[in-house]
C-alpha cells in the first residue's frame, strides 16, 4: 500500500486517468512515506505485546520460577558440599594425619634415645621433645582450622557474639551495628555468619579500604546484612572474590544478594534473607 501511494502520481499519468483529483496526486506520496515508516513500528509493537501476553498466559508462575531457582541452588550446593568434603578429607589425610605420624615418629626416637644407654643424652631428648611439642601444636591448629569450616565455634554463643568476634579479628576496622530483635534459625545464622566472614575477608584482601561498616537487622521475619567499605570499588560476581558463592548460599535459603560497587567506591553488599527456612 505504501509503494502504491508513493507511485500514485506516476500511475495516474501512465493510465491517463483524468478523473483523479489533483489533491490525490499531491497527498499520495507523503501519505505513502508516513505509512512506510509507521507500519513496521506498529507491527513490532503489536508483536511485543503478543509476546508479553504469551509469557503471562503460558510462562511459569512465580512459584514455579522460585522452585526452579531453588533446584539450581540445591544442585550447586550439593556439588560444592561434595567438593568441600573431599577437601576436608584431603586436609585430614595429607595434613593432620601426616603431622600426627611425625609426632609418633619423634616420640619413638625419644623413646629410643632413652633406651640407648643408662645415661641418655639430655640435649638430644630436649630437641626431640621440643619438636614433638611444636608438631602437636601445628596438628591442633590444623584440626581447629578444619572444624571451623564445618561448624563455626563462635556461633555456639549466638549470632551477635560470633559477629563481634569476627569484627574484632578483622585487619580492617569494622564498625559493627546489630539490631537482633528476633533470633533467626540456626541455618540462617550460619548463612549470615559465612556471608559476613566472606565480605569482611574481601574488604581486607581486595578493596584497599581503610574502614568498613557491617550492619545486621533481624526483624519482621527477615534478616538483612549490609557491609559497606570505602575501598576502590569495582567488585562484581565472578571476579574471583567469592561473591558468586555468596549469592548461591543466599539463594539456597530463599534470599538475595545485591552488589553496588562503582569504580572508585564505595562498595555496598546487601544480603536479604528470611528468618526461617
Amino acid at each position: 500500500a505504501a509503494v502504491w501511494l508513493i507511485g500514485f502520481p506516476v500511475l495516474t499519468q501512465v493510465l491517463a486517468d483524468r478523473t483523479v483529483p489533483w489533491w490525490a496526486n499531491v497527498a499520495g506520496p507523503p501519505l505513502g512515506l508516513v505509512l512506510l515508516a509507521a507500519v513496521p513500528a506498529a507491527i513490532r509493537g503489536a508483536s511485543g505485546l503478543n509476546r508479553r501476553l504469551a509469557r503471562l498466559l503460558l510462562g511459569p508462575t512465580s512459584g514455579q520460577r522460585r522452585m526452579r531457582a531453588l533446584e539450581r541452588s540445591r544442585h550447586v550446593l550439593a556439588a560444592e558440599n561434595t567438593e568441600a568434603l573431599r577437601s576436608i578429607e584431603r586436609d585430614l589425610h595429607d595434613g593432620t594425619q601426616a603431622e600426627l605420624v611425625a609426632i609418633a615418629m619423634t616420640l619413638s626416637l625419644a623413646d629410643d634415645a632413652l633406651g640407648e644407654r643408662p645415661d641418655p643424652v639430655p640435649d638430644r631428648l630436649s630437641v626431640l621433645l621440643a619438636r614433638a611439642r611444636t608438631q602437636t601444636d601445628d596438628a591442633i591448629a590444623g584440626l581447629r582450622r578444619i572444624t571451623r569450616g564445618i561448624n563455626p565455634v563462635p556461633l555456639d554463643e549466638g549470632l551477635g557474639a560470633a559477629l563481634r568476634s569476627l569484627a574484632a579479628g578483622s585487619p580492617v576496622p569494622v564498625d559493627l551495628r546489630l539490631d537482633l530483635r528476633e533470633r533467626p534459625d540456626p541455618a540462617i545464622e550460619r548463612v549470615v555468619y559465612f556471608c559476613a566472614a566472606e565480605l569482611v575477608t574481601n574488604v581486607a584482601r581486595h578493596s584497599g579500604a581503610n574502614a568498613a561498616t557491617a550492619a545486621v537487622v533481624a526483624a519482621h521475619g527477615r534478616v538483612r546484612l549490609t557491609v559497606t567499605d570505602d575501598g576502590r570499588g569495582g567488585a562484581f560476581p565472578g571476579g574471583g572474590s567469592g561473591l558468586t558463592g555468596l549469592g548461591r548460599r543466599a539463594e539456597a535459603v530463599g534470599g538475595t544478594v545485591r552488589i553496588t560497587s562503582p569504580e572508585g567506591g564505595p562498595t555496598t553488599v546487601v544480603a536479604d534473607l528470611p528468618s526461617t527456612v
